[in-house]
């Protein structure tokens, strides 16, 4: 009995595709689910590794060890500021001592002076009488204290023997060199009028103290005091300055 060939069906043939068809979409989806799974594998990687270089520094370090010694550091810092602070008080006061001490030995120096000033004067004082009409200047004193000042101190005296009270002027002559030529300069000057003038009123002495202006490069040669009453001389005094 002779075989039949087979037929070509068409229902089979359309099963056969839709199974080829089924057989990709599966291969495909699950090669997209392994791909998504390796990506965020390497994703979780990436942020792992991530923190784990961000918490350590050079050398092995981690960071929490960086952060403690920088607020060690601080902290060193901090008291070295407060030391230096410190410090810098210290020597504050000892130049504000300093400075207390030179002001007091300055003070003490003036004191000491106007103590030899008044030996002087009681010492002229005991005499009966010096000078005309028993008038006289004493201790007369000059010296620059500044560039263009002059500070004179002097004291006038009247012997005991002298029971009135003396009225009168002192006026002091300077004796200059200006340009390298020789110059006389009047204080008070006597052109400023009568409210300028020195004036003395005195039983039995009077110190007469104040700074003179003078003029730009001047050398001081001498400085002479005159005692006047009514316009007329009743003592001087004269002394040379060694600049």
């Amino acid at each position: 009995m002779a075989k039949r060939p087979l037929r070509h069906h068409p229902l089979l043939s359309a099963k056969l595709t839709v199974r080829q068809e089924q057989s990709w979409h599966a291969r495909i989806a699950l090669l997209a689910l392994v791909t998504v799974l390796v990506l965020a594998l390497l994703y979780v990687a990436f942020v792992m590794g991530k923190r784990s270089v961000s918490a350590v520094g050079p050398g092995g370090i981690s960071v929490l060890q960086l952060q403690e010694q920088i607020t060690e550091l601080s902290n060193e810092r901090d008291q070295l500021r407060q030391q230096t602070n410190t410090i810098d008080s210290k020597l504050n006061i000892d130049r504000s001592m300093q400075k207390e001490l030179m002001d007091q030995v300055k003070t003490l120096t003036a004191d000491n002076q106007k103590l030899k000033d008044d030996l002087a004067f009681f010492e002229s004082f005991m005499q009966a009488g010096t000078g005309p009409d028993g008038v006289a200047v004493q201790n007369l004193k000059a010296e620059l204290v500044a560039p263009g000042q002059l500070r004179y101190r002097a004291l006038l005296v009247q012997g005991v023997k002298k029971s009135s009270e003396f009225s009168g002027e002192m006026q002091l002559t300077l004796n200059l060199v200006q340009a390298g030529k020789p110059v006389t300069m009047l204080f008070p000057d006597p052109k400023s009028g009568d409210a300028a003038k020195l004036k003395l009123s005195f039983k039995h002495y009077q110190r007469m103290e104040g700074v003179i202006p003078l003029p730009e490069d001047v050398t001081v040669k001498s400085v002479q005091v005159r005692v006047l009453e009514h316009g007329q001389q009743r003592a001087q005094q004269t002394i040379n300055l060694s600049t």
